[in-house]
């Protein structure tokens, strides 16, 4: 018994010992879970800290800019009336009044004082910008390289690619645009004259009758090289590639991905995105599985994602190609195809996915290079086999005949330079590719062309009629720029000559971008920018470009009204999706309104009602056209649409800005009923 007890004794000892060492191991989790916690929200504290550091230099770059052009201005301003005050003290010399000539001395004095201040302001406030620039570059606040260390830190080392600028993936390494920057320059000179000339040939102050023509051959395709455009002009699809796009549709629009994976969630987000890409992949390889079942199950036999590598490249490579040549369609699935590329071009994303997704766009130059006939784009004839034939007030006869020119082109060229290695299937894919890009031209950039047309017609920089002038006051009905009417004359024609730019180089732009948002050491922070989490990334290729455009335009208006500055990477435009997306949007916008203004003297002859609509409402069919373009042309570009100058005012996006505004607005607008009997139905379009 005493042995028992002993033993019994020692049972109890040991059991009691072990309770104290759960005890201890539960008061070690816990606190090992509590400096977890601790931890994460030290670092969403640190990433919130970081941002609005970054938001808050962003800010300061942008208005110390915004403050320097506004120097400038007062600067060149104040000379001018000195210049104007000159004349007029060299006007009342000859005056014997002494106590005239005094006074107007007294005056020039005074402006030349003023003058001497205005250009001791804007050199200060140049050097603030240069000296704050240098600043920046030194701090590297532009966001890149803390990603870039932000990601070394993680992995316990340092990049070697510290300034983003390396190409890791050489597929997605831009070809040289010099040749393209030329021919750019030489179709906005050709584009210039058309303009001047219309000007000419229009006289201020009429009431034209008729519709405006368009100015010139500026509904023409642009005057640069097939051999540099189609640099950027993706492949028109195939029937099998068709296939495999709609695989990708249905998976894409099943698929919850950017809902899983952008939330601020501190650890096991790789893990989160490579489970969301396998599982779009196994979407994937389960709808190839019921299209083509031979195909499917070889697919799916192993599970093997590594080893179809090559299928899912070329479904993804699909989707972009198809998305670039129709911007109107993938609305909602682009966004999530392309954040998904974005995430598995991160090295440690490859890793555990084992095979990377992006491979490079196919376009009609690299398809040509391969196969050796890129003669075949210095073919006079290519014009002719990719035009696009207008048949809107044209004799049917005249249509028929170029249809059959353009056919026989055709023909001629696939006969011509065709080889062993290069069918006459695959130089009619790439013609149709560049008549693609032309129809794109057409349906994209011919809507800013006629408003500039109409624009062109109805005002005068120098003068207008009672009633319709352009000029605007900030704070009255809802603008924020204050412009009189030759000012904002000049603000509203360089904004839409701008915008032709932009969609003339859509291609281009649009390329850059996707190379900006795929390269591997191009980083993104998760960012609450006011409209929800936003991936901040930088985009220096698209950034280079626009500054491109907006030199190409500022030296061929001569001056520039407002703010140059582009948002690229920040609050406004957090990455280079959007900056797409926006600019995606210009023709929405003009469409509409230009479609109305052609339908108003239609309406009018067809129902007498509608004609006695428009007398009794706004005097006639004329003046309801340019009340319409009054309007739009003061409040689609009065800096209105945010509640402060950083993300609306006169800067380049604040523009675009200022439109989406004026369209929200439309339903109040006097003239919205000519809208609604002309078939307006809305800016949006179709998101199916």
């Amino acid at each position: 018994m005493a042995s028992n007890g002993r033993l019994i004794s020692v049972l109890d000892d040991e059991d009691g010992g072990t309770r104290d060492e759960r005890s201890e191991q539960g008061t070690v989790m816990v606190a090992d879970e509590t400096s977890s916690l601790a931890i994460y929200e030290l670092e969403l504290l640190k990433q919130r800290a970081e941002a609005d550091a970054l938001d808050k230099a962003n800010r300061l770059r942008v208005a110390q800019e915004q403050l320097y052009e506004y120097a400038a201005q007062k600067e060149k301003d104040s000379l001018a009336l000195l210049q104007q005050a000159e004349k007029v003290l060299a006007a009342v010399g000859d005056v014997s009044s002494s106590e005239l000539l005094s006074q107007v001395q007294l005056l020039r004095e005074k402006v030349a004082e003023a003058a001497d201040e205005a250009s001791s302001f804007a050199a200060q406030q140049k050097a603030d910008v240069e000296s704050l620039k240098r600043s920046s570059k030194q701090a590297n606040l532009s966001g890149e390289r803390d990603v870039e260390m932000k990601r070394a830190r993680e992995n316990g080392q340092v990049s070697a690619d510290d300034d983003g600028q390396e190409w890791h993936d050489p597929i997605l390494r831009p070809r040289s645009l010099s040749n393209k920057d030329a021919a750019m320059q030489e179709d906005a000179e050709n584009f210039q004259e058309d303009l001047s000339a219309e000007d000419d040939d229009t006289s201020m102050g009429s009431a034209p009758s008729s519709t405006p023509p368009p100015p010139g051959n500026l509904s023409a395709p642009t005057s640069q090289k097939f051999s540099d455009r189609a640099r950027y002009i993706p492949l028109r699809l195939n029937i099998d590639e068709r296939r495999l796009l709609r695989l990708l549709e249905a998976a894409l629009n099943v698929s919850e991905y950017t809902d899983k994976v952008d939330v601020l969630v501190y650890s096991g987000r790789n893990q989160r995105i490579s489970v969301q890409i396998k599982d779009i992949c196994a979407i994937l390889s389960g709808l190839l599985l019921a299209q083509n079942y031979k195909r499917g199950q070889e697919l799916v036999k192993d599970r093997n994602f590594k080893e179809n590598d090559v299928f899912f490249q070329a479904v993804f490579e699909v989707g972009r190609r198809y998305k670039i040549m129709n911007p109107d369609k993938m609305r909602s699935e682009y966004g999530k195809l392309m954040y998904l590329l974005m995430d598995s071009s991160d090295p440690r994303i490859q890793d555990l996915l084992e095979f990377k997704c992006v491979q490079p766009l196919k376009t009609v130059y690299s398809l040509l290079e391969e196969k050796g006939g890129l003669k075949m784009l210095d073919d006079p004839l290519v014009e002719v086999a990719t035009a696009e034939i207008h048949s809107a007030e044209r004799p049917r006869y005249e249509v028929q005949r170029d249809i059959k020119a353009k056919e026989k082109a055709r023909e001629a060229l696939a006969r011509r330079y065709r080889s062993s290695s290069l069918g006459e299937e695959d130089l009619l894919q790439c013609l149709y590719a560049i008549a693609d890009n032309n129809s794109y031209l057409l349906f994209n950039r011919d809507p800013i062309d006629r408003m500039i047309a109409y624009f062109q017609h109805y005002f005068r920089p120098g003068s207008f009629e009672p009633g319709f002038s352009l000029a605007i006051q900030g704070g009255r009905e809802g603008a924020r720029l204050t412009h009189n009417h030759e000012r904002q004359y000049s603000y509203v024609l360089q904004s839409l000559t701008l915008w032709r730019e932009i969609s003339t180089d859509m291609f281009r732009l649009w390329y850059l971008a996707e190379s900006d948002m795929l390269r591997e050491s191009n980083g993104y922070r998760l960012v609450d920018t006011g409209q929800g989490l936003n991936r901040i990334q930088a985009a220096p290729q698209v950034s280079k470009a626009m500054q491109q455009i907006l030199g190409r335009c500022q030296s061929r208006i001569g001056s520039w009204v407002g703010s140059s500055v582009v948002h690229l990477g920040d609050h406004n435009v957090p990455n280079a999706l959007h900056f797409i997306d926006k600019y995606t949007q210009v023709p929405r916008i003009l469409n509409p309104v230009i479609l109305v203004l052609d339908q108003i003297p239609k309406m009018a002859r067809s129902d007498p009602e509608i004609d006695n609509y428009l007398t009794a409402a706004f005097g006639g069919v004329e003046q309801c056209r340019k009340t319409i373009l009054i309007d739009f042309c003061r409040h689609a570009f009065d800096g209105s649409g945010a509640d402060n100058f950083f993300d609306a005012g006169s800067c380049i996006d604040g523009r675009l800005t200022s439109a989406w505004n004026w369209c929200s607005k439309l339903e109040k607008k006097s003239y919205y009923p000519v809208f609604k009997l002309a078939g307006f139905s809305g800016f949006d379009g179709d998101f199916k």
